[in-house]
Formats: structure tokens, C-alpha cells, sequence
């Protein structure tokens, strides 16, 4: 888990972070990504490791491989539950408004906004299935106590916070006051998913790329 306060994090890890991501979901090994991005298994490793230190070409050339742009591989997405406390937030005056960033969401799909709103009833309600790969929700509690994220990394939040958490693997909301009313947007990106058998050579002319978010 990491907070508002944990500061942000290094554009290396979140290049290797997202290179393995991408490369597990479309069922391809190192090797693979060697092949279609025409970069040694030596170099592939560091950057997952998050001491490869990419250039942008690199950057480039590994974002051709995965079929995406090479905003997405400096994109925070898909990572460990990000929360934000009410006590930690920062409100910023524009011309007569105050503003409180709480997150940043790029790209195109599929963005679901609704308000969730839940009454206490049983302790420990049924799992919620995974949705598609690189889903992401984004939760902002108006009122009540709420019980969020992953089964093995939930939080607890109160009026205020908010948190971003990876949608695509079992979650569930619990509800810890007599009510909650919370916002929340789920972004889920529409991405091609690549067999393990697909091989095309370096050399070879990329498809044009697919929507994501």
C-alpha cells in the first residue's frame, strides 16, 4: 500500500512495474519481448527490475512491442492500492474556487461513475469477481466508515479519503457505520490480448495500436 505521504514513485519503478504487467498479460516471455522489440533478455530483466535506466528510444521501442503508447509505460496504473487521507489532503484556490486533486487517470475505454451506497448488514459480504485486466477504481467516501480493496489489502476509510485500488482481482466493500454514500469511477482500459504463440520479428511492421486506458 502506498499513501499520499509516502511521496511519488520513481519513474523507473513505475516503467518496470508496467513493462511486466503488460508482458504478463499478453502471455509473452522475456524472450518474446526480446524478439518483438529487438532489446537483449539482459536489458529486458534490468528494466523490470527497475535498474535498467531506459532511454526514450528504448522506451519506444519496448512500448511498439506491447502495442501501446509509451505514455502508458510512465502511467501509474494497475499498482498497489494508492490511499489518500482527508488529513493529508491539499486544497488549491483558483479564481474564487478551491480544487483537491486526487488522482490522474489517462487514455481512453470503458469509465463507469456511480454512487455506491451501502447499510451495515453482514460482516463479511461475498467477494466482488475481478473485472478486465487494467481495471482500476477510484473511491471517495462522502459519508460513513467503508471498508475497501483487494482481499489482501483492504483499508479503512472515512469521510474524506479517498483511494485508488486495482479492480481486476477479488475485492469487496464493507460497510462500517450505519451507512456509507461514496463516489466512485472505475476506469477499465479496452486492450488486445496477445496469445502466447504470437511471434513477429523486430523487423516487422507493428499493428496499429490498440485503445487502452
Amino acid at each position: 500500500m502506498r499513501t499520499a505521504s509516502d511521496g511519488p514513485t520513481s519513474e523507473n519503478e513505475l516503467v518496470a512495474r508496467n513493462v511486466r504487467r503488460y508482458r504478463m498479460e499478453r502471455a509473452m516471455s522475456l524472450g518474446d519481448l526480446a524478439r518483438r522489440s529487438g532489446l537483449s533478455k539482459q536489458t529486458l530483466s534490468k528494466i523490470e527490475q527497475g535498474i535498467g535506466n531506459p532511454t526514450v528510444e528504448t522506451l519506444s521501442q519496448l512500448a511498439t512491442a506491447l502495442d501501446v503508447s509509451t505514455r502508458r509505460l510512465l502511467t501509474e496504473w494497475g499498482t498497489p492500492v494508492y490511499v489518500q487521507r482527508n488529513t493529508d489532503s491539499i486544497w488549491t484556490d483558483h479564481d474564487g474556487r478551491a480544487e483537491r486533486m486526487l488522482d490522474d487517470t489517462y487514455g481512453s475505454g470503458h469509465v463507469r461513475t456511480l454512487v455506491l451506497r451501502l447499510e451495515r448488514g453482514t460482516t463479511d459480504p461475498h467477494p466482488i469477481e475481478p473485472y478486465p485486466p487494467g481495471t482500476l477504481h477510484h473511491i471517495y467516501v462522502i459519508t460513513g466508515k467503508l471498508r475497501t480493496g483487494p482481499l489482501d489489502d483492504t483499508v479503512d476509510l472515512t469521510a474524506g479519503d479517498f483511494v485508488r485500488f486495482p479492480g481486476d482481482v477479488a475485492h469487496r466493500h464493507i460497510c462500517l457505520s450505519e451507512r456509507v454514500v461514496a463516489h466512485m469511477v472505475s476506469t477499465i482500459p479496452q486492450l488486445r490480448q496477445f496469445g502466447s504463440t504470437l511471434e513477429v520479428t523486430p523487423a516487422s511492421t507493428p499493428s496499429a495500436p490498440a485503445t487502452s486506458a
